[in-house]
């Protein structure tokens, strides 16, 4: 197995729990991981404070989602990449993960208990129409 692992976060306990299995996958089989981010807002907002002005857009607050928990993450011998999607999760996870060629997707199974799982989630959502292998992490809390 060549490709890099996919894992997408959106800041949440549970996006968390599954970048850890993510990331112990990635360990064990020796390939890079790709920790991804999702926007739908393609906006950009300019921000100013006092005279310093900086131009915030979805991009940029997704990538920077995505680096924090590349931070958490960081183990030695392991090649980590914080990266982030245009679109819906789901749609943004397999895009990003055909443009990298990769092996597998990590997702959470938050969403596919209960009443709310008849609602859709981002697991089943990729998990029926990914290209590649996709692993869905138990992130429940017992």
């Amino acid at each position: 197995m060549t490709g890099p692992i996919i894992v997408g976060v959106d800041g949440s306990p549970t996006a968390q729990r599954a970048a850890h299995k993510a990331r112990d996958l990635a360990l064990k089989l020796d390939v890079a991981l790709h920790v991804v981010s999702a926007h739908t807002d393609a906006t950009i907002e300019h921000v100013n404070s006092g005279s310093d002005q900086w131009v915030v857009s979805g991009a940029d607050n997704a990538l920077y989602i995505a680096e924090q928990v590349v931070r958490g993450l960081r183990t030695p011998g392991l090649k980590i990449h914080a990266g982030s999607a245009q679109g819906k999760p789901a749609e943004a996870l397999i895009d990003y993960a055909e443009k990298a060629g990769a092996q597998l997707i990590v997702v959470g199974n938050q969403r596919m208990r209960g009443a709310r799982r008849v609602l859709g989630s981002v697991a089943n959502t990729v998990s029926h129409t990914a290209g590649c292998d996709v692993y869905i992490a138990n992130t429940y809390v017992d």
